[in-house]
């Protein structure tokens, strides 16, 4: 599937994505998103996971996890390193994700991370639509939205933080988390940051400010729990920066 357009770029550095993404550290990347993890054992879907790293820290916190990536290069290397962990690996895309079916309420938990600037407006708008009928009822749904110039996937659009969760708001979901302009952790990338969003039905958890954690959600972890658990360097975010 590498015909997809997100994917244009990255054609050009797999080797040094893989080796820079699969050492990344999820306990360090991981802090904005990790307490909206629902209780241990429940389905988890990475979509556009890219070198698996997300996939595969969440598959050794005892999640049983889906990881959907179009680029075969990533999902063959992907697969290859993280064949112990029992992660279903599936070869499709965003927006409509049609390999996995129609079951509604499928997923306790996703992860679209590093994926939203390579989609256009009409594809944000079907993939929001998608996302929210593979959603639980109390489920959560983890955004990393890129904001800078492109880097090694050339095909880019802008990312509107607001924008984006008014869209969610149209399919019944709404923002736990906003915290913008947080910088990269890539040090040659001054000009790229990041904003992390968590969308939620609206029996998940209380309204947050935008900005301001919420102080319930339905995860049990804590970052000194993620690092426990994950047992050696893996990445949230930051994969595609």
């Amino acid at each position: 599937m590498n015909n997809v357009p997100g994917t244009r770029g990255y054609e050009k550095v797999v080797d040094s994505f893989l080796a820079a993404s699969q050492a990344l550290n999820f306990a360090e990347t991981s802090r904005s998103f990790v307490r909206f993890l629902p209780p241990r054992p429940a389905r988890v879907l990475d979509a556009g996971s890219g070198a698996g790293q997300n996939a595969a820290a969440l598959a050794r916190m005892g999640y049983s996890v889906v990881a959907v990536e179009p680029f075969s290069p990533f999902l063959d290397a992907a697969r290859q390193t993280y064949r112990s962990l029992g992660i279903t690996w599936v070869e499709d895309s965003l927006p409509l994700l049609g390999k996995l079916g129609g079951e509604a309420g499928e997923f306790d938990f996703i992860l679209i991370d590093a994926v939203w600037h390579h989609l256009d407006e009409a594809e944000r708008a079907s993939c929001m639509a998608r996302l929210s009928t593979l959603l639980s009822d109390r489920g959560a749904c983890a955004l990393s939205l890129r904001q800078g110039p492109a880097g090694a996937g050339t095909h880019v659009f802008p990312v509107d933080d607001e924008a984006t969760a008014a869209l969610a708001s149209q399919h019944g979901l709404r923002a736990a988390l906003l915290l913008a302009k947080q910088p990269s952790i890539m040090k040659n990338k001054p000009d790229v940051s990041w904003t992390r969003l968590v969308l939620v039905t609206d029996q998940a958890t209380p309204k947050a400010t935008p900005g301001k954690p919420t102080q319930t959600s339905p995860g049990s972890h804590d970052a000194s729990r993620v690092a426990a658990d994950t047992g050696r360097p893996d990445a949230w975010n930051t994969k595609r920066d």
